[in-house]
């Protein structure tokens, strides 16, 4: 069955146009569009009830849509279920294994369910998220990295082009989260496989994702690439901020102030501190011109936002849980 819409979602992996979820009077999504091209790995951010866990649930086809649709492949959800899910990997909460099994027979076992897939299969899937020595013991004595890395392993074993997760740090370490992030980076990569990520972790999110989209109360407020300067003003001219201590303030501020382009942001008097918006080839000018005019100095720092000041700015204060 062919839908108006597969002209423009044929493009992208993923796609969402106009998805809504109501129960009862309440709108828990509310017309959510946003694309997922080939190879990338997108965040979903929201604050805690933004929605994000309910269009996940509605990406894998777990829960029905009250309004719109999702397209994979151009194949719809709603309309195609089938030939769209073939292309779509999920692990939605924790990923349940057979605990007295190897973690080779819980492979084994999914692949009994799905015949095409094939032994060299397995053992791709299994390099790729680095479980190669560990398939002969049993999940039972898998730490949760390795579990949830044996999760992953399963949802690729299809080869889809997309793969959903739903937290899929939660509960590791700090040498886990890192080794989890490396490891979808990887297949990424490797395997070209399109990534949407839900999580809490916005530090996380910055070093994993090249886009994050952002939702609060089920509305999209911004999908937005990482890195990138999208704000108005200076920093759409590549302006950065930069902080300047120094130890003649007065005299700093005056040649500060008189460089073409450059804009004093903030004094701080008893730091003795300058932020100055100015573009990042003229820093060396302005080293210059405090050195000509003799004016010590002890300190200078590129001031950058964080994914947390963007999100706390996008939506206005409301924190991410």
């Amino acid at each position: 069955m062919n839908h108006p819409n597969d002209i423009q979602v044929d493009a992208a992996v993923l796609s969402l146009r106009g998805v809504s979820k109501k129960i009862g009077s309440k709108k828990i999504v509310d017309q959510l569009s946003f694309d997922v091209q080939e190879g990338e790995v997108v965040g979903l951010l929201g604050p805690n009830g933004a929605g994000k866990t309910t269009t996940i649930r509605m990406i894998a086809g777990l829960i029905s849509m009250t309004e719109g649709d999702v397209f994979v492949r151009g194949s719809s959800i709603r309309h195609e279920w089938k030939k769209a899910i073939r292309h779509v990997g999920a692990i939605i909460e924790n990923p349940e294994f057979y605990p007295y099994m190897t973690g080779y027979d819980n492979l084994k076992q999914y692949q009994r369910m799905n015949d095409w897939i094939s032994n060299e299969r397995i053992d791709e899937v299994v390099r790729l998220v680095g479980l190669e020595n560990a398939m002969k013991k049993k999940v039972k004595a898998y730490s949760l990295g390795m579990r949830q890395r044996l999760g992953i392993a399963q949802a690729l074993l299809h080869e889809p082009s997309v793969l959903i997760l739903d937290e899929p740090t939660n509960g590791l370490d700090p040498a886990g989260i890192r080794e989890m992030r490396d490891y979808l980076k990887t297949i990424a990569r490797e395997e070209g496989i399109s990534i949407l990520v839900s999580s809490h972790l916005l530090l996380e999110m910055e070093q994993l994702c090249s886009r994050v989209v952002v939702i609060q109360d089920g509305k999209l407020v911004t999908v937005r690439s990482i890195g990138e300067n999208n704000a108005s003003g200076h920093e759409q001219k590549n302006f950065v901020r930069v902080l300047f201590r120094v130890g003649l303030l007065e005299e700093a501020k005056n040649v500060l102030g008189s460089q073409n382009d450059a804009e004093i942001l903030q004094v701080a008097q008893e730091q003795n501190e300058l932020l100055v918006a100015l573009r990042y080839k003229d820093i060396p000018d302005m080293v210059t011109a405090l050195g000509a005019a003799q004016i010590p100095i002890y300190q200078i720092t590129e001031l950058k936002q964080s994914l947390e000041d963007e999100f706390l700015k996008w939506t206005g204060g409301n924190r991410i849980a």
